[in-house]
């Protein structure tokens, strides 16, 4: 598959195939000859390996990393593999280079569809003066009504004999009301949830992340006087537009700390600073966890060392060892 190696062996296949598996071997070393290089591989060692042999120019070093070194090489661990093969952390790093840059762990990506989508916004919130106005998007929804052949059905077999059809028709009416209802109370809570967003998040769509406050479910539930689990099923994978940006309705739920001068901050505006400071970092030198604290407390953001660590993997950052490993 695109993002996946198949399980199956050659046994598996030979017997499904009903052929010998040698057969089936020799059949699979001609498919893996085909284009693009590492078609058809089993593994992912498999798959970099033909294509490291099929380079303009063979190099034994990068051969040698996939080989027996991968894991090492997905963990970034190249003063490792440096020390495994004898040369220099130099060298591996030219060699990943290559890799990284040569080779294609999906090979057959490129002919699969693109499961990709442009995000719609369900929301939109437009200023206007010094007001936020929301807007829902409707283009999504489906444009519900009864039918007017059955409401006339209804109304015609009124004093109609066959009650049994009336029955019939009645119960689906209901039904069918009962579903329009349904969804129009169901937008009119994305309204209201929306609407209760801006106004505990008024000061992020003036100002910015800094001023993200910390919310949770339960703030907005009581706020409209409904269920927490309400809330969450609404929010649920529904975008908003806003003047900065679009976001996922669940991005402005978000736990708070305390900043030095007592003021809450949330967690996203936090790991937001603490990407910044890595980003920043000098390369040849990362900052440990205990710096990257030091760092943010003179933000005026104090937390504790685990906390920071926990953040900074969150963000997919490795430790500073690991990330000097990686230069």
């Amino acid at each position: 598959t695109e993002r996946e190696y198949e399980e199956l062996t050659v046994s598996e296949v030979a017997r499904g195939a009903g052929v010998e598996a040698e057969t089936a071997l020799k059949v699979l070393e001609v498919i893996q000859q085909f284009d693009p290089p590492g078609v058809c591989s089993r593994h992912l060692k498999e798959c970099l390996l033909i294509q490291a042999r099929n380079l303009p120019v063979r190099d034994t070093v990068i051969e040698e990393i996939i080989q027996n070194h991968i894991e090492k090489l997905g963990s970034k661990n190249y003063k490792a593999i440096a020390r495994a093969i004898g040369i220099t952390v130099e060298e591996v790093y030219e060699a990943v280079k290559i890799i990284s840059g040569c080779l294609n762990p999906t090979p057959g990506s490129g002919f699969g569809t693109d499961d990709s989508r442009a995000i719609i916004p369900d929301v939109f919130i437009h200023k206007v003066g010094d007001e936020y106005v929301i807007t829902l998007n409707d283009d999504g929804m489906p444009k519900l009504k009864v039918s007017s052949y059955y409401r006339q059905l209804l109304a015609a077999g009124a004093t109609g004999s066959d009650d049994k059809a009336r029955g019939y028709i009645q119960d689906k009416f209901r039904s069918a009301l009962w579903l329009i209802k349904s969804v129009h109370q169901r937008q009119r809570t994305i309204y209201r949830v929306v609407e209760c967003i801006v106004k505990f998040q008024r000061e992020f769509l003036d100002k910015g992340l800094k001023c993200l406050k910390p919310l949770v479910l339960k703030n907005v539930a009581e706020e409209i006087g409904v269920h927490e689990s309400t809330v969450s099923r609404v929010t649920s994978n529904k975008y908003v537009q806003t003047p900065r940006g679009i976001f996922e309705l669940k991005y402005f739920f978000s736990t708070g700390m305390s900043a030095s001068d007592g003021s809450d901050l949330a967690v996203e505006y936090i790991k937001e600073k603490l990407r910044d400071i890595i980003r920043a970092e000098d390369a040849k030198n990362p900052l440990s966890d205990k710096q990257i604290v030091d760092l943010l407390k003179e933000s005026g953001i104090v937390v504790a060392r685990r906390t920071a660590a926990k953040y900074r993997e969150a963000l997919g950052f490795l430790s500073s060892s690991r990330r000097k490993a990686h230069y």
